[in-house]
């Protein structure tokens, strides 16, 4: 990396971590970082997991699993152990460090998998089970399974189904091990067709609070206007687990019709700091979506440019 790629990166961490920018602009930087990688930007996102925002702790650690660089293993791992944290932030630890998959970490993930916290133990339940997959059976299953058309690294990979109701059944008996819930979870994202989408939004009455969560990023992901209702409903509970209402609103924002727009609007005050910040980024993801406008892009387009001259130089 060139001493002009490496200021480029400083200056983009410099708004990630100044704590009196807006939110919306923290995260713009962040998931810029993210797109470059390497050790300068693990160590800039890594710098400000003291900030006092959950929301954008967790996305902190979500993107340092998305980078799956080992370099960041540390770090993640300081977080999940600190019980200081926000549990909502060390789920977002354990779930990084099973998105890089590393064998090195699976004794801590199994200890993790009993803790006391539930969204916690459950997320290092399928970080375990994910690490298992990619050694034993990834190499077996693979060619055979739907591929991801959104290019996000999850915390289970799909099922060999492409049965949608079959898929339905699964992902809501609540007796099976969560990890082959995720499975027919992660399967009928892929298949993305509206039936697909409706099976998961029922996931959003399900009993795990980590499984309501994941379920609304993914429908996030799909930005399918059949289930802004269903997000809607557990978005407006104030007893459903702000780590869901959070999800949902990102969700909404991803969708950016004009109902999400709307709901996501009457939501910016909320009791709950992390809805009320997740709100402020959503509508600004709606924006973007909208508009197709993205800071940063010049820079990153500029120094990807660089990156390619110096491949072929």
């Amino acid at each position: 990396m060139t001493t002009t790629q490496k200021e480029s990166i400083r200056e983009i961490g410099k708004v990630l971590q100044d704590k009196g920018k807006p939110l919306k602009d923290r995260f713009r930087s962040l998931f810029t970082l993210k797109n470059l990688g390497g050790n300068e930007a693990i160590d800039i996102i890594a710098s400000c997991f003291d900030d006092e925002s959950a929301l954008l702790k967790h996305e902190l650690a979500y993107c340092l699993g998305q980078m799956q660089d080992k370099y960041a293993i540390p770090s993640l791992i300081t977080v999940l152990e600190d019980k200081t944290q926000e549990p909502m932030v060390r789920h977002e630890a354990g779930e990084a460090l099973g998105a890089i998959g590393s064998p090195e970490v699976l004794d801590l993930l199994k200890t993790y998998a009993q803790d006391s916290v539930v969204e916690v133990a459950e997320t290092c339940q399928l970080a375990v089970e994910r690490i298992a997959w990619l050694q034993k059976q990834r190499s077996q299953e693979e060619a055979g399974l739907l591929p991801n058309p959104y290019s996000s690294v999850d915390p289970a990979p799909p099922a060999s189904s492409v049965d949608v109701q079959a898929l339905r059944t699964s992902l809501l008996d609540e007796s099976l091990p969560l990890f082959q819930r995720y499975r027919a979870m992660f399967t009928l994202r892929n298949i993305g067709s509206k039936d697909s989408v409706l099976a998961l939004a029922d996931g959003l009455k399900c009993k795990s609070a980590l499984f309501r969560h994941e379920i609304a990023y993914v429908l996030g992901q799909i930005q399918s206007d059949a289930c802004v209702s269903q997000l809607r409903a557990n978005l407006i509970d104030e007893h459903e687990n702000p780590m869901v209402r959070h999800e949902c609103a990102e969700a909404l924002g991803s969708i950016a019709t004009d109902e999400a727009v709307t709901e996501l609007q009457n939501y910016l005050k909320d009791s709950e700091r992390v809805v009320r910040e997740s709100c402020i980024v959503a509508l600004d993801m709606s924006e973007y979506e909208n508009s197709c406008q993205f800071q940063y892009a010049d820079t990153l387009q500029k120094m990807n440019q660089e990156k390619g001259a110096e491949v072929t130089g």
